[in-house]
């Protein structure tokens, strides 16, 4: 026995790579459960001492393809170690040493082989781990991580990776058992890339939890050059794993409803994940995969391990391949299915295969994709062979996502439906980086950067107050994206309507109120497609009446003197729910589509009255309010200084539209040439509504942006990152500007406040 507070990186041959790591982090100080290890050598003498080593060794040595053969010789070699008296004296050294961990603890019973948590090899998942373990069952649960040593996923992956079953061995930790109020994964580094992106996944309970896959988990992306959040996505995480109160025994409990849509995690406890991560990885200078556990506010680190996943530039050559047709010709893709976590990069196209059980892994052939309640260890065969992996449940930290990377197999993780909603033998393709399913096979083509809007620095500024884009038709979507924004904050759904050459109403008379709605989710899929996860903010219908008379049906429209003042905005659509009702159906249908990154911005409002109809007819289309991220834009006097009252409403952000909130409130025409000298985005006036604005909402947590043109002018930048403004939406050509004038101005605030003190 070797306890691990005497153990370092170089016993790995003694204790393993897990006991080893273990041992190096309690050296290094950082927050290890106690616990000793019973050696790799007490392993090698129990086999050779009983005279089972050769019978052991014979009955792994098959072909590994073969599933009969593999499952043959798992059920031998456990029953060979488990069937085989430990020797007496063992039995008391093992029960000895638990004793000095304390009174009769709940341990974690770990199993740590000579061949695990390598550089090169993660072998994640593959040995067995028991939590909650007492006195009585020790040494039975020492014997079955020996015999997990030679389970089917654990022959089939030696033989991958080329390592001799009877060169390695097995250790097992013996550690106190934190009894986890919270747990999960993180990467110091994101695993499929490389970035300096830090990965936190967290769920409710015990970590076993996260790394089976049995929940999908919290998850955070963390900037580690800024420490800024850039995702937070809180799942819907149904079941926890935690300690019996009567039998103390790992059991799996429903998750209770007012936490099941609960961030897991608080900004102090992400911090001390992040400055953990940080120490683990300084520590062994390589990117690590750490898992850990809170209790209180105690942060505990329970494992941690080099990451082996980051793409080296195979993984994308491999999946265009699988996804071309037997012709060579590109198949047309077709409309999503499914929406879910991208776990492992890459794009392919094959038949589905429901997995249910694992002895339906044998249905599972080569260029096909396994579609399964959870992704297990136990499928590492069968992915191996798959083009591409979709699962139900699991995060992006789970092990089997891990050996998925490794395998350079594409997955898509935490579909929900995935199982009940696609059926054997349907071709869809997977899209490991968007995180899609799609029904129909594609060919996958290389995508050309747009070189003169993609940033030329090597890293573009990161700012705490976010720089959007500005989009006016589907087919910017690309360029715009290219420019590195934080988002789209402002997507005009009027250009999408103006190009189908008729006005709503004769649209929907021609070809139907389903066409026009199709038209609709259409043009902002393609937007939401490029910029996913990233926010996509679009505007509902606002047009001018003399915009709409040069459609078809537009003699119907009414004759204004002035139409920058008169039938459009919010208000056009009240008077007509017909349309408005078919616009916001197609933002039902994106949202069931999977587009969570789409929000509903209502133009042109005036009062809460106005605001409380449109939230009203969102419900009434099935659209909650509450669920759904919406808001407002203020583009008049009455808006801005009557904001309180558009915050009662529900509203999740404002968003200023300077063009009208200039001409408005200074009573110019923009687009009367006789009083454009008149014409000042930045008058004192415009500037005060904007400022008072933003100083309501950020009193009750409302966000706000500005979408207009004056946004990418370099004084308005500064004067809105003076009054806490939250984003900046830039037109396409100037987006990189604005972040630099931006990340300037934060920059000389923050110089001068430390001067100040």
């Amino acid at each position: 026995m070797l306890w691990l507070d005497g153990i370092r990186s170089g016993d790995l041959e003694a204790v393993g790579g897990k006991a080893a790591s273990l041992g190096e982090l309690t050296h290094a100080g950082l927050p290890v459960p106690p616990g000793f290890v019973v050696t790799a050598d007490t392993y090698r003498s129990f086999i050779n001492e009983t005279g089972i080593a050769d019978e052991l060794f014979e009955t792994v040595d098959i072909d590994s393809d073969d599933s009969a053969a593999l499952s043959a010789a798992h059920d031998h070699a456990a029953e060979l170690i488990l069937e085989t008296p430990i020797p007496d004296e063992l039995h008391e050294e093992i029960l000895a040493a638990y004793d000095d961990l304390g009174e009769d603890p709940f341990v974690a019973v770990r199993s740590s082989a000579t061949a695990e948590d390598l550089p090169s090899a993660s072998f994640a998942g593959q040995q067995e781990t028991f939590l909650n373990v007492t006195r009585d069952d020790l040494v039975q649960r020492v014997k079955e991580c020996w015999a997990s040593l030679f389970t089917q996923r654990a022959i089939y992956y030696r033989n991958e990776q080329g390592f001799a079953h009877d060169a390695v061995d097995i250790a097992v930790v013996v550690q106190e058992m934190v009894d986890a109020e919270k747990s999960g994964v993180l990467f110091t580094s994101h695993p499929s890339t490389g970035d300096p992106i830090m990965i936190v996944e967290a769920a409710w309970g015990l970590g076993e939890s996260v790394v089976s896959g049995a929940v999908s988990p919290d998850n955070y992306e963390i900037d580690r050059e800024s420490g800024e959040v850039l995702e937070t996505n809180v799942s819907d995480k149904k079941v926890m794993f935690v300690q019996d109160e009567e039998t103390g025994e790992t059991v799996e409990r429903p998750v209770p409803d007012d936490k099941r849509t609960e961030q897991v995690l608080d900004a102090d406890e992400l911090a001390a994940l992040v400055e953990m991560g940080e120490r683990v990885e300084d520590h062994y200078d390589t990117p690590q995969d750490v898992e850990w556990a809170i209790v209180g506010d105690e942060v505990y680190m329970l494992q941690s391990r080099p990451i082996t996943t980051i793409s080296t530039g195979g993984i994308g050559q491999a999946a265009d391949e699988a996804s071309a047709d037997g012709s060579g010709a590109a198949a047309a893709e077709s409309d999503i299915i499914l929406r879910a976590l991208g776990a492992s990069p890459g794009k392919a196209s094959g038949p589905a295969r429901i997995v249910e059980a694992l002895d339906q892994l044998d249905k599972v052939g080569q260029g096909d994709i396994i579609v399964t309640e959870m992704t297990t260890p136990d499928m590492v065969p069968a992915m191996k062979r798959a083009a591409a992996i979709v699962t139900d449940e699991g995060g992006m930290t789970s092990h089997a996502a891990i050996v998925s990377r490794e395998l350079g197999v594409p997955a898509v993780v935490g579909a929900g439906s995935a199982t009940t909603r696609l059926e054997d033998d349907q071709v869809i393709t997977v899209d490991g980086d968007k995180g899609t399913i799609t029904s129909g096979r594609i060919e996958v083509e290389e995508r050309e950067p747009v070189e003169e809007v993609r940033p030329k620095a090597p890293v573009k500024p990161m700012t705490a107050t976010e720089v959007k884009v500005n989009v006016s038709i589907p087919e910017a979507a690309e360029r715009a994206a290219a420019t590195g924004a934080d988002g789209v904050g402002l997507l005009r759904l009027e250009h999408m309507v103006l190009s189908m050459g008729k006005t709503p109403e004769r649209y929907i008379e021609d070809h139907g109120r389903e066409a026009y709605i199709d038209e609709i989710v259409q043009g902002v899929r393609v937007v939401a497609d490029e910029f996913y996860p990233r926010p996509v903010t679009v505007r509902t219908l606002d047009a001018p009446t003399d915009e709409f008379r040069q459609l078809q049906g537009g003699d119907e429209e009414h004759v204004e003197h002035n139409p920058m003042l008169g039938y459009r905005g919010i208000r056009r659509s009240l008077d007509r729910p017909m349309v408005f009702k078919a616009e916001l159906e197609a933002f039902k249908q994106l949202f069931e589509m999977g587009y969570d990154n789409v929000e509903i911005m209502f133009p042109l409002v005036i009062d809460a009255d106005e605001v409380v109809e449109a939230r009203e007819i969102m419900r009434e289309v099935g659209i909650d309010p509450k669920k759904r991220t919406w808001g407002v834009m203020i583009e008049t006097p009455a808006s801005a200084l009557r904001i309180e009252d558009l915050i009662e409403t529900g509203i999740d952000f404002a968003s200023f539209g300077t063009n009208d909130l200039t001409q408005y409130t200074l009573a110019v025409d923009r687009n009367n040439e006789f009083v454009a000298n008149l014409y000042d985005e930045l008058h004192p006036a415009v500037l005060d509504l904007i400022a008072q604005t933003i100083r309501a909402c950020r009193d009750h947590d409302v966000q706000t942006s500005i979408c207009g043109q004056a946004g990418s002018k370099p004084q308005m930048a500064r004067f809105l990152v003076k009054e806490g403004i939250s984003s900046i939406s830039a037109n396409i050509d100037a987006v990189r500007d604005v972040q630099h004038e931006v990340k300037r101005v934060e920059q000389r605030m923050l110089l001068d406040s430390i001067r100040d003190d």
